[in-house]
């Protein structure tokens, strides 16, 4: 796993590192300006509101909410203490960066909050712009993201540069907390005052106890990222254009952090760390040491856990059809190929048998553990024969790789028993003969769908 690349972006709002900060950047009028109760947040606004206020969408959705610097500070201060408890932290806990929410008329319902880190003397501040028509979601995780930083941050000495916050952690917060308690962290301003008397929309959906709820039906119908993928997430995936994998996937991973012994501490720990360290891969593996050793032991617990909460409400069984499908995509093994240096990549797709045989073992470690959690994922909703077959070119895959089920979850740390692998001869033969079988059952369906075909055709 590559470490050396730099944190570009976080989730979908943008973080930027303002350098020539002054102390009057904070200094506006009192007119359009709110404290909140802690002090922490100042909240300031246009004197006009966006016209988008009265779109049909923001009628037909209420997520959509008009944001106002009183309801606003509130807000803050609630997730605030959201994220304290969730980190068992004490919510009174001093601070040390103001958080700035700036307030503008949005330029577009799809229009994103910016987060500017600014310095100040021995200090971040934060600055957020954000627009006054937006959705609850987008806003939880603004201010989730802020709070981070200013928490990580407050232990530099000499702010030479913002600490780096991993986009899975701002998300997945973000989304625990909505699906605990989000319809109780925002307060909106008013939609209407007819007869001078306030009223907003409220549509209220009593939630399920689990908070893990949403994010597994969300992964009934889309793959969750593996930790290689978390850390370094699309542009789409950072937006919600992957049908909302990433944010669930995010979810899962930090409720799964929560919970290993201690976890809330290490991840207070990991925040606390940020700061001395050049990447939040440094951080995060000393934080959490106990449990990985390597980000191949996190990568490991991670498909553990994956397949654990998937099997508990796995949604629907495939067809036959769409058992084989799926299957087909499973075994195919995607590539970039260059005829030359200078040539442009060629995406490709191999077969497992040419993985095995022709990937040196780096590749192998990076490809063909994640093909072995997808086989064990689809299992649970292939068709049964197929579901077989699929156990069958798991199975493979684990003997090759050396795989040992019996080891304790979120303890792989200097894990150091020796395992029987297979060999590279031994594991094409089982894949070839498993290919063989696949294909006769691949024949059955035809034939079955023509003689199906048949009868309907009967007058």
């Amino acid at each position: 796993m590559n470490f050396s690349r730099q944190f570009c972006a976080l989730f979908p709002v943008l973080l930027v590192v303002a350098t020539n900060a002054v102390a009057g950047s904070f200094t506006l009028s009192p007119e359009t300006s709110v404290k909140s109760v802690s002090g922490q947040f100042l909240v300031t606004a246009a004197t006009d509101f966006s016209p988008l206020l009265h779109h049909p969408a923001v009628a037909a959705n209420p997520d959509f909410i008009r944001l106002e610097p009183t309801f606003l500070a509130v807000s803050a201060e609630r997730v605030k203490n959201s994220i304290a408890r969730t980190l068992h932290q004490n919510p009174g806990e001093p601070w040390s960066g103001k958080i700035h929410l700036a307030l503008h008329p949005a330029s577009s319902l799809a229009e994103e909050p910016v987060i500017v880190a600014e310095p100040f003397l021995q200090r971040w501040n934060c600055r957020v712009e954000l627009p006054d028509v937006t959705i609850r979601p987008r806003l939880i995780r603004a201010l989730t993201a802020a709070l981070l930083l200013e928490n990580a941050n407050r232990h530099l000495v000499t702010p030479e540069k913002p600490a780096e916050i991993p986009s899975w952690l701002a998300d997945g917060l973000a989304q625990e907390i909505l699906a605990d308690e989000g319809e109780k962290m925002i307060l909106a301003a008013p939609g209407k005052t007819p007869n001078g008397v306030s009223e907003s929309r409220i549509d209220r959906t009593e939630r399920a106890r689990d908070v893990l709820t949403e994010a597994c039906k969300t992964l009934h119908n889309t793959d969750a990222l593996t930790f290689e993928q978390l850390s370094w997430p699309s542009p789409e995936q950072l937006s919600g254009a992957d049908n909302g994998a990433y944010r669930a996937t995010a979810q899962l991973f930090v409720h799964s952090l929560l919970g290993l012994k201690d976890g809330p501490a290490k991840l207070r720990r990991m925040l606390a760390q940020l700061s001395d360290c050049e990447n939040w891969q440094t951080a995060f593996l000393r934080s959490f040491s106990e449990n990985f050793a390597r980000p191949l032991d996190v990568e490991k617990w991670w498909s553990l856990r994956v397949v654990s909460y998937v099997a508990r409400d796995p949604g629907p069984v495939w067809t036959p059809a769409v058992s084989y499908q799926r299957l087909n995509e499973l075994l195919a093994v995607p590539v970039d190929i260059r005829t030359s240096s200078n040539a442009l990549p060629q995406h490709m797709e191999i077969s497992l048998q040419t993985a095995v045989r022709s990937f040196d073992a780096a590749q192998q470690a990076t490809v063909l553990p994640v093909k072995l959690r997808d086989f064990e994922l689809a299992k649970f909703r292939f068709a049964p024969e197929f579901a077989a077959l699929a156990e069958g070119y798991r199975s493979a895959l684990a003997d090759f790789l050396g795989e040992n089920k019996s080891l304790p979850p979120g303890n792989l740390a200097g894990a150091a028993a020796k395992y029987h692998k297979a060999s590279k001869a031994e594991t094409i033969r089982r894949l070839d003969g498993l290919d063989t079988r696949r294909r006769e059952l691949e024949i059955k369906l035809r034939v079955e769908n023509i003689r199906l075909n048949l009868i309907r055709a009967k007058p």
